[in-house]
């Protein structure tokens, strides 16, 4: 009896989805269309690389994704506070749905055109900012304040799988039946999104919700930054994000590793880490100073990345990259939680377009500055250098916040913070 009760609090939390009828809606929805995502994730740089055989070209696509991301984030996040968030989450699904169906319909012509290939990333780009601030404005009313860290765990775990999963089907889809029909694919998961996004309840804005504007955007701002929690949440992942993220160098560091036959397995081991530490995350419901965990997180991630910079057999690269996936899992669960517990719900829609470029110019950076190092020195240096920055940067961010650092979620008081769950 005693091993089974500490198994279940290993284990992650499957509460949440079997006591809140929406939550679970919303969750399997986003399920299948991320799934659809993550496959045409794999498709779009395959076609323009096949158009255009330039690598550029290919990473110009995560240029045009970023600045309509940066057009489009705080827009989402004064609507998210200004309307009913699943209606807006339904129309901005339904607009990635084209951006899907624009993207079929170019490939299945006698030639495609790069150009709409670009055109469509930008649209996506967009639409999905406008989206996700809605999107991660619905949990904390969808669950209970208590049941926030379960919650969050799953829609990672639910992530995680399709960042393992959708790019080994896209590749399977693209190399059997093409990319016409693979993009035809992305378009079914919308349709099945929409059909149970369609089935939730409304979810208003709050009865004194502000219309969008200039000035509610900068109040967003203004909030953020008077908050300590929400502030180290930022900073913490820049930093990790921009010195440690190494995508970039998966390419060069393949060729040492074993081929082209081992880059896969470089992009999913992060994401197969994250996959072991979100269903093992059971002990996060008894951790309170969410701060700290952060910290340590994006620490463990900073070392695991030297560790994979110095690593010479493929096995021990692998088992650093999974560390590291995991330990950015761990942060990603806290500050989540942290956002969802702190923000007013009037303001979590402004507070989800920062969280957005938070999360989205820390990789993409992060990317350009790992391409630099190495082109002035060498990938594995490069590697190792981002991993040490990282750690010394999540030092230093450590002794400037001791707000951050101090933070326990029992001193919150939840009349501030918490907002009745619809279902």
């Amino acid at each position: 009896m005693h091993d089974l009760t500490a198994r279940r609090r290993l284990l992650m939390d499957l509460g949440p989805l079997r006591r809140h009828r929406d939550f679970r809606l919303l969750w399997l929805g986003q399920s299948v269309t991320y799934l659809g995502s993550m496959i045409t994730y794999v498709a779009v740089p395959y076609q323009v690389f096949a158009l255009t055989r330039s690598s550029l070209m290919v990473g110009l696509l995560g240029l045009v994704e970023f600045v309509a991301i940066l057009a489009t984030a705080f827009v989402g996040g004064a609507l998210a506070d200004a309307v009913d968030r699943r209606r807006m989450v339904f129309l901005t699904e339904a607009a990635l749905l084209v951006g899907s169906l624009l993207l079929a319909g170019n490939s299945l012509l006698p030639h495609p055109s790069v150009a709409v290939l670009f055109v469509a990333v930008g649209l996506v780009g967009a639409f999905d900012a406008l989206q996700r601030p809605s999107l991660d404005a619905l949990l904390p009313r969808l669950v209970p304040r208590e049941e926030l860290v379960a919650a969050g765990a799953l829609n990672i775990f639910r992530g995680t799988i399709g960042m393992i999963a959708g790019p080994a089907v896209g590749g399977l889809l693209v190399a059997t039946v093409g990319l016409g029909p693979t993009y035809l694919v992305d378009v079914a998961s919308f349709a099945i999104s929409l059909v149970l996004l369609q089935q939730m309840k409304a979810v208003p804005p709050p009865p004194d919700a502000a219309r969008p504007s200039l000035q509610g955007a900068l109040e967003g701002i203004r909030y953020a930054r008077s908050r300590p929690e929400l502030m180290g949440t930022y900073l913490v992942d820049i930093n990790a994000m921009f010195f440690g993220m190494p995508n970039a160098l998966f390419p060069a560091l393949a060729a040492s590793l074993g081929g082209a036959g081992v880059l896969g397995l470089l992009y999913s081991a992060p994401a197969v880490g994250a996959l072991v530490a979100s269903t093992t995350s059971g002990w996060t419901l008894r951790i309170h100073r969410h701060g700290l965990a952060v910290l340590w997180a994006a620490g463990v991630w900073g070392l695991a990345i030297v560790a994979f910079g110095v690593c010479e057999g493929l096995p021990l690269a692998l088992l650093a990259l999974a560390v590291a996936g995991g330990a950015d899992m761990v942060s990603g669960l806290f500050r989540s939680t942290i956002w969802n517990t702190t923000i007013p719900d009037a303001l979590r829609g402004r507070l989800a377009g920062i969280e957005l470029l938070s999360y989205s110019s820390g990789p993409t950076l992060g990317n350009v500055e790992a391409g630099a190092v190495a082109a002035l020195t060498t990938p594995r240096w490069s590697v190792g250098f981002g991993g040490v920055m990282c750690v010394a940067g999540t030092v230093v961010l450590a002794a400037a916040l001791p707000a951050f650092r101090r933070y326990d979620d029992r001193d919150v008081r939840p009349a501030e913070t918490e907002d009745p769950p619809l279902s």
